[in-house]
Formats: structure tokens, sequence, C-alpha cells
């Protein structure tokens, strides 16, 4: 083993050689030999193994072998140095090895070692991006667990860094097809990351991008299979793959695989959901979901059936008056419990596809069913009325802080709620039953009211999704208060409004 004499000595032979250094390769071997050396050879060899590597291309195994050797020494001093030339071993067809021991290396526990390892791969990414992909989803796909995990994030973090330059179409290529065959075998969490990763690529920012990763959410959803409302996991797997897909819908993006899929496989089976998620409103979760969905269907060859799914469930959460129930455990005295947060869902995604098939409610509809549906509109439309003014008197004249308070935030949000329902139910009853409204689903944001603006009529509320376009005011944002996100509806699925208004 060489000294640090002789390291010294050696390194001067190469540094004085110049355009000969190539000529004394046993010069450079001593070199290599210092990483079997006490500390000190060990952090001399990290600088000077990479110093001349390019000159020994003979003896270029050895060298990234024994610099990985310092890579992993017990020294963490030696470690870092040792990392942070790894780099300099990125030429040619060695680039792909050096990502991969690099993306092996992310697995160190230790903070500074760890930063050291993302700049080093970063490094290496501005010379070749594809070479240092090829190193990740190497070990992404065969790499140990930890290190999958930490590769994943990578990407996930950094690629959004990177200059147009680095990241060219073929880059982004690249990516995606390395990501179909990860996606082949993924976690949930592995999943939202991958869409993160492929969502923000600028190839993929066009439509026909858009449509491509919606079929990669439908494929992953496994929409093709038949739904089974008793498995968490097929239940959470579709959820999860369903809240990837939303922001990817436009007008030019269509959700109707989706909706479909959901009033023939889920809605039927509303009642059964499990989950392995605890405290989750599956129910709500689901109708959320379908609502945000319903708003960018394309041309649909089962609309009548899905609008006849809907509808259907929507009866089962819009009661009939106590005294006109034909089973008469309605009667007397007890009132039903109104669901908001269920109807508003029902209700707006009803709307939404009742626009493309008009005549739904007159023509495909019996008399006597119609007449049931609308006598059941008006008594969830007088339990409304009368919920509303509660609401407003309760919230009157409070600003600021007073509006923050946990009770505050459920009487806000049910206010949304209810006036979303309340122009939702007007419009059903106009003859014929029309569609023109639009409302902001409760938990979306919305848009605040200028002082001084006009307000607009209840056919003219805010539409859904939110535009960025300064339409008037909407009658929806009347209130000063500007409701929170949907968070707090949740614990407004179950409400006895009559019940309720006595206890305020």
């Amino acid at each position: 083993m060489p000294t640090v004499e002789e390291l010294y000595r050696n390194y001067g032979i190469l540094a004085d050689a110049t355009e000969q250094v190539g000529q004394h390769k046993d010069a450079y071997q001593v070199i290599l030999d210092g990483v079997k050396g006490g500390t000190k050879e060990k952090r001399l060899a990290a600088q000077f193994i990479p110093k001349f590597f390019k000159h020994f291309p003979e003896l270029a195994d050895s060298a990234i072998n024994a610099q990985l050797d310092l890579c992993e020494d017990e020294d963490v001093s030696i470690r870092r140095q040792a990392i942070k030339e790894l780099p300099q071993f990125a030429t040619g067809e060695n680039l792909p090895r050096v990502a991969d021991i690099l993306t092996q290396l992310l697995q160190t526990d230790d903070s500074a070692e760890f930063n050291l390892v993302n700049n080093a791969l970063l490094s290496i990414f501005k010379m070749d991006a594809k070479g240092t992909l090829g190193g990740l989803f190497s070990q992404i796909l065969q790499g140990e667990d930890i290190v999958r995990e930490r590769a994943i994030k990578f990407l996930s973090t950094k690629l959004k860094t990177l200059p147009d330059e680095v990241l060219t179409k073929e880059v982004e290529e690249l990516i995606l097809t390395e990501s179909k065959k990860v996606l082949e075998d993924v976690t949930g969490e592995e999943f939202v990351l991958f869409m993160k990763i492929l969502s923000g690529l600028k190839s993929l920012q066009t439509v026909s991008g858009r449509q491509q990763l919606v079929e990669l959410v439908a494929e992953q959803a496994d929409l093709e299979q038949t739904f089974n409302p008793s498995d968490p996991d097929c239940v959470d797997r579709l959820l999860q793959c369903t809240r990837q897909a939303v922001p990817l819908f436009s007008k030019n993006v269509h959700s109707t695989r989706f909706v479909t899929y959901f009033c023939e496989q889920v809605l039927p089976n509303l009642g059964t959901l499990t989950t392995p998620v605890e405290g989750l409103d599956i129910q709500l979760e689901v109708l959320k979901l379908l609502a945000e969905m319903s708003s960018f269907c394309g041309d649909m060859e089962k609309l009548e059936t899905n609008l006849r799914k809907l509808f259907d469930k929507l009866l089962e959460y819009m009661p009939l008056p106590p005294e006109e129930a034909e089973n008469g455990e309605n009667a007397g005295n007890e009132e039903p419990k109104l669901q908001f947060s269920y109807v508003e869902c029902l209700l707006y995604s009803f709307h939404q596809l009742g626009r493309k098939l008009p005549d739904f409610l007159t023509a495909k509809l019996n008399a006597e069913k119609l007449k049931d549906f609308k006598i059941r509109l008006q008594y969830f439309a007088r339990g409304l009325q009368v919920y509303i003014r509660q609401l407003r008197l309760a919230l009157q004249g409070k600003t600021g802080e007073a509006l923050k308070t946990e009770e505050n935030k459920i009487k806000v949000v049910a206010l949304k709620i209810t006036n979303n329902i309340n122009v939702l139910i007007k419009d059903l009853f106009h003859i014929p039953p029309s569609y023109k409204s639009t409302v902001t689903l409760s938990w979306k944001p919305v848009q605040k009211v200028e002082i001084g603006q006009k307000r607009a009529s209840e056919d003219t509320t805010s539409g859904s999704p939110p535009k960025k376009s300064s339409a008037g005011p909407k009658r929806d944002a009347r209130q000063i208060y500007n409701p929170p996100s949907g968070k707090y509806s949740s614990n407004l699925g179950n409400f006895n409004y009559e019940r309720s208004l006595q206890g305020k």
C-alpha cells in the first residue's frame, strides 16, 4: 500500500507529464492502490483518482471501483469527498454506471451526504439526461425498496428544476416510456408521484398529452374489470386513480369513461363501499369525485342509462314528506334526515348530464314517477328554505375571527351547499325542466366579489369549474364570507334540519 509521500510523488509525475500523462500507467496504479491505505491515503486517493481518470480508459473499471470503495468507507468525510468527485467519472459509456451508483447512494441517512448525491445526480443529468435516466430507472425497476422510493422522489422533485435544454422532447419521451414500465406494478403513493412527474412534462401539456395521461390512469384504475365494493384495496385504487384523473379533464379531455364506470359500477354499491382509510366518508368522497367529473363528459353512449342510475340514487336521498310516505315509517312528528352534502353532489351530477338529454324527466319517465319526484323536490325545497334562513340569521353581522370558529365554518359551508341545491332545484321546477344554471361546488374555491359590482341573477351563478374570466359576481357569493374547503362538509352528511334549528 502506498504511503502519503508516494501518493504525492506519483501525483507529481502525472501532473508534470502534461500531454504525455497517459504514458504513466504505473503512477496512476499507485494512486488507485491508495484506497487500501489509511485515512490520509484514502482522502488523497479520493481527490487524485478522478483528476487523471480520463487519461487512462483502460483502467476505467478499476478507477470507478476504487472510487466506489471510497463512497462506502466508514469515514463519513472520505465518503463525502468521494461522492463529490463522482461526476468526473461520468464520461461516455461510463455515465449510466455512475448514475446507477449515485442512485444507490440515495439510501444514505446522512443529510450532507444525501445532498451531495442529489447534486451529483443533477450534475450528470445536465451532461447526459438519457444516460442518467437509464441509471435511475434501472434502480427503480430492480433496486431495493429504499433506493426505489428515493429515486422516484428524486425525479418528482428535481425534474422540474432542470432547464428546457436538458429536458428535450426526446428526454421526456424516454421518461414516459420508462414510467409506463414502472406503472405496471406500483403502490398508491408511487402512482401519485409518477402522475406528478408526468403531468409536469411539457410534451404532455397538450390535449393529446393530457389524453394519454387519462388513458394511463384509466388503465391503472382497471376500468375494464367489475368493481368489487367489498374489497378495500379495489375501492382505494379507484379513488386514488380518479383523484389523479380529475385535474386532467377539460372541455377537450373528456371524463366520459370514468363517469360511466361510476354510474354503472359504483353508484349501485354506494352503501356497501369499504375503505382502508380511517375516518373517510367514502360515500361522500365518491359523490364528490363524480360531481367534479360530470362537468367534462363528452358524447355518451349510455347517457340515458347513466341518468337513470343517478336519478334512482338521488331519490334515495330526497325523501317523501312524512304524511305522504307509502310505508308510514316516517309518519308522525319524526322528520327524515336531509343529507345535504350527498344531495348537492348527486343533483349537480344529474344536472350536468341532464343538459345532454334535456327531455329525460318529461319524455323518459312516466307521469307517476315524475309526479313523485316533484313532490320530493318540493319537500326538500321547503326544508332548504327554513335552513337557509336560519343559517343567514346565525351568520348575520359576523366577520373576520368570528367566522373562523369551527361552528361558523360549518355553517358557512352549509349555506354554500344549500344555496347550490336551491339553484338546481329551481331549474328542475321550470316547465319544461331547465339546465341553464351553473353553480360552483361547495368545496371548490369561489371568486371574491368586488365592492360596487352589479349582482347577477341566480341563473348566472359562477360556473363549474371556476373560470379565470372576470364575469360579474354571482348570487352564491353574495355573503361577505368566503366558504372554506369541503373538508367541513363531511360533517353535514346526516342533518336533520328541523331538530338542529330547534337547538339553535
